[in-house]
């Protein structure tokens, strides 16, 4: 019996593993982005029936984790206020270092609002570079402002 939408993340990336399959695959059998596909899988998003269904194939889940994957989940999975996984840490790092120019640019160019997480796209590619490869991320999220009342 399941009781927690993290052990169908656990069985997700334990068959990924196992099968050695790439996040880019499951993005073709989602149907959506491998951005979204990996967030869904990972257990930020719902998935609609077909999709569920798709990935359920793909990493041969049982009924009950299909299920799961189509229920909206808690957002957010960082377990710690810090996070320690050095990775995630350095985007902790990117917006402590840079948040308040990110608000202050958006505020002058937008006004008072926000960057919403809900309407919202990202795109991860590798860049080459002969000093090294970077990590390109663009994101994109519609602008909501505060309204009066």
């Amino acid at each position: 019996m399941i009781t927690d939408r993290s052990q169908v993340t656990n069985l997700i990336i334990s068959k990924k593993v196992a099968k050695a399959i790439k996040w880019t695959q499951v993005a073709e059998v989602v149907g959506q982005s491998k951005e979204w596909s990996t967030a869904a899988c990972l257990g930020q998003m719902a998935m609609n029936k077909q999709q569920a269904e798709a990935v359920g194939a793909l990493f041969e889940l049982e009924d009950e984790a299909i299920a799961w994957l189509q229920i909206a989940p808690y957002k957010g999975s960082l377990p710690t206020a810090v996070p320690t996984d050095p990775l995630i840490y350095r985007w902790y790092e990117l917006i402590s270092v840079y948040g308040t120019t990110l608000k202050e640019l958006i505020h002058e160019e937008f006004g008072d609002g926000i960057m919403s997480a809900i309407d919202f796209s990202m795109d991860l590619n590798r860049e080459a570079d002969p000093k090294g490869d970077r990590v390109k991320v663009v994101m994109s999220g519609k602008f909501l402002p505060y309204k009066t009342y």
